[in-house]
């Protein structure tokens, strides 16, 4: 019993390192029919630029707001630069994403250099809390806890503000938002540059459970894409449902069946897949 109920905490707090990932990609793909495979490396990017901030100044919530920022303004540099003059040419969006992944990975080497760099978890995140036999880290805790914050943050946002309900009729009937007078592309720009924000947010979060190496990029990209397939394309509550399912199937996965883990979370892709190829949660576009 102890060892299930620790990896139910170490599924769900990767799970919402998953949901976090996910949300932005699921919502540009969603309102902008963007395919950005660039996603992965603006993570990437943010866990290094988050890292740096939190070893310089000492202050880890100052990191992940520094991460943040930068996937924030890279999404705005890459969306307002290059994407906006490229919607409805899928494979010219796929071609140029990919591109930016070999471009931010050889900035980011040039930066930081090819070492891998270490999680870190501050003093106030230090410890465990013992169940039993089993002493669950309170940094997983707390990432459950940020993760739960940040999707009531999100959720709000869509559901209950006047900018959330313009991105759901821009997801419904692009054309008839347009006639009534509302300017997608300061809404798609937007978009994209929160969801590239919240990328780069939880990048030094995520750093306990994918590392941060220059190959992380390509790595997250798959996990987020897993993630939106899953829970459905255009939904904050799919991408919810898509990354805690992940999560949990990993971490169980990893615990009892070791020689197939690397393979659980493919084999639920195939199977929702072949159940419901739209996703669990997804938005019809």
């Amino acid at each position: 019993m102890d060892i299930i109920l620790s990896n139910i905490v170490i599924g769900i707090s990767f799970g919402f390192i998953l949901f976090l990932l996910g949300t932005g990609l699921s919502l540009t793909m969603g309102l902008m029919r963007i395919i950005n495979l660039a996603h992965g490396a603006i993570y990437m990017v943010g866990a290094y630029m988050a890292h740096f901030i939190a070893k310089l100044t000492g202050n880890f919530l100052l990191g992940i707001l520094a991460g943040g920022v930068i996937g924030g303004l890279l999404g705005i540099l890459i969306e307002r630069g290059f994407l906006h003059r490229l919607y409805k040419r899928e494979m010219d969006q796929v071609l140029l994403t990919i591109g930016f992944v070999y471009v931010l990975t050889n900035i980011t080497q040039w930066i930081w250099g090819p070492v891998p760099k270490s999680g870190i978890v501050p003093e106030i995140f230090a410890g465990s809390v013992p169940v039993g036999i089993v002493d669950i880290p309170i940094f997983r805790l707390s990432v459950i806890g940020i993760g739960i914050l940040a999707l009531i943050g999100l959720w709000l946002f869509q559901d209950k503000t006047r900018v959330g309900a313009m991105i759901r009729a821009g997801m419904d009937n692009k054309e008839m938002t347009m006639g009534m007078g509302i300017n997608l592309q300061i809404v798609f720009t937007g978009v994209f540059a929160l969801g590239t924000f919240v990328a780069g947010f939880c990048g030094l979060f995520g750093a306990q459970s994918l590392g941060i190496n220059l190959a992380i990029g390509w790595d997250a990209l798959l996990l987020s894409m897993i993630v939106v397939v899953i829970g459905g394309v255009g939904s904050i509550q799919g991408a919810l449902a898509g990354g805690l399912i992940t999560g949990l199937v990993d971490a169980f996965g990893k615990a009892f069946f070791p020689e197939f883990a690397h393979f659980s979370i493919y084999a639920l892709l195939i199977i929702i897949l072949l159940l419901r190829p739209g996703g669990l949660l997804g938005r019809r576009i």
